[in-house]
């Protein structure tokens, strides 16, 4: 019985939880960064008197550097294993944002931003490799949801910190806040193992044996007629291969897989970044707007835990059509909302929706490639959904003001609207279902 037989057989061991937990705590913070961003933004544009388009540059330039981050990281997990990836980034993500803080003007600003991105952007599709690859099938999809949630608290922190740190002690007090946390969950991470089934990949079967034993112990399994693979192995590390995700056999995957990642990120960040500074337009006080924010993020955790339950039950294609639909419904209601019940309420569902398709789309991602292509896969997915991050930061404010104060408003939510649809017709129509399949099965 080889390493993913015996990883498929398991139920949930107390050493996946504890994986479960170390890399979701680097999550957090990583979330908590971007959601501070929305409040730096706001806070910032005023004391520096930055302009909408310098706004735009510092909103988007993270996004930029997450791209770059997200493409290098996705084929070095796949040379050098996931573990030693999410570490660096990691730290290179802490150092960043602490350097932020003290930025003594714009350009050092943006350069801090962009290297922010990258960590972050290279941590993101590591960490959710390592956790889907160490996952049972019953529950894969479920774990890397429950992974993907922990971007909820970070949110929710970074909404606390942006009402109460911001207005009392600044951008510069909210940015340290996040950095210095995320540099001892670094720190932490480094009880966190290699993945066996990559352990496998690249001939170190002593190692994936002795991890896939110990979880084995714990679940009171026992393998003795362990069978290696014999094919494809590479000591020291697979050779990058970005070429075979366009190749026959993944070209339709890796096409819908870019298109949906593209999809969600235009409309994700879209509203996120944006939502303190339009509501601000919009005409309420920048305390206000970062309360309601702090109120729509809690919307995000039953957002992920209904998403986490349906995956498995009704399997990933009709989860994410389902939420990408609510999220176009909620953002078409929160564009028009003209009370602040109203506000709420939408804004709140719009949350809810869109973190339970995120939490889906980071569970499908690492099931549709094989595990000697993996990392490379869903490191590109999440670079060139990036892209659409980083268009979607700048066209915001652009629909914003060829429309006015009067009419932007609703417009960015049409807009948002339309996108999101799209995306859920893409993966109706060409997306393919993955639950209940081992990862080595489902590309086969």
């Amino acid at each position: 019985m080889n390493i993913t037989k015996r990883i498929d057989r398991l139920t949930s061991t107390p050493m996946l939880r504890k994986i479960l937990f170390l890399v979701g705590i680097g999550w957090l913070f990583d979330a908590c960064d971007q959601g501070m961003v929305s409040g730096v933004l706001a806070a910032i544009g005023g004391e520096w008197t930055l302009s909408t388009g310098q706004l735009g540059l510092l909103s988007s330039i993270g996004m930029l550097g997450m791209c770059i981050g997200a493409a290098l990281s996705g084929m070095a997990a796949d040379k050098f294993g996931r573990r030693k990836v999410i570490m660096l980034t990691l730290l290179i993500y802490g150092v960043a944002s602490g350097v932020s803080a003290f930025s003594v003007n714009y350009t050092m600003l943006i350069v801090m931003r962009f290297f922010t991105g990258f960590g972050l952007g290279g941590e993101l599709p590591a960490a959710s490799t390592l956790v889907s690859e160490l996952s049972p099938t019953k529950i894969r999809g479920r774990n890397v949801i429950i992974l993907e949630s922990f971007w909820a608290w970070g949110w929710i922190v970074a909404s606390m910190v942006s009402y109460l740190v911001i207005p009392q002690f600044g951008w510069r007090a909210a940015l340290l806040v996040g950095a210095v946390p995320a540099l001892f969950a670094a720190i932490l991470r480094a009880a966190v193992p290699e993945s066996p089934r990559y352990l496998e990949q690249i001939g170190k079967h002593e190692e994936a044996d002795r991890i896939v034993s110990a979880m084995e112990a714990q679940a009171g399994e026992v393998t003795e007629d362990y069978v290696t693979l014999n094919d494809e192995v590479e000591e020291g590390g697979g050779k990058v291969r970005f070429a075979e995700l366009w190749s026959r056999k993944y070209l339709s995957t890796t096409i819908v897989l870019w298109a949906v990642w593209f999809g969600i990120n235009i409309g994700y960040y879209g509203f996120v970044l944006w939502t303190p500074t339009l509501l601000m337009a919009k005409g309420f006080t920048m305390v206000k707007s970062f309360e309601f924010t702090m109120i729509m993020c809690l919307a995000q955790l039953p957002g992920y835990a209904s998403a986490g339950y349906l995956v498995e039950r009704i399997g990933r294609k009709p989860v994410l059509v389902i939420y990408f639909l609510g999220t176009a419904v909620a953002s078409g209601l929160f564009g028009n909302a003209a009370t602040i019940g109203q506000v709420i309420t939408f804004g709140c569902l719009l949350y809810f929706f869109s973190l339970g398709a995120w939490g889906c789309v980071y569970a499908y991602t690492p099931e549709v490639y094989p595990t000697r292509v993996r990392g490379t896969g869903c490191g590109w997915a999440s670079a060139f959904g990036r892209v659409g991050a980083f268009l979607g930061a700048l066209v915001v404010p652009v629909i914003y003001q060829a429309f006015g104060s009067s009419g932007g408003y609703g417009k960015v939510f049409i807009f948002l609207t339309i996108v999101f649809v799209v995306v859920a017709a893409i993966v109706l129509i060409f997306g393919k279902e993955t639950k209940g399949q081992s990862l080595e099965m489902i590309t086969e």
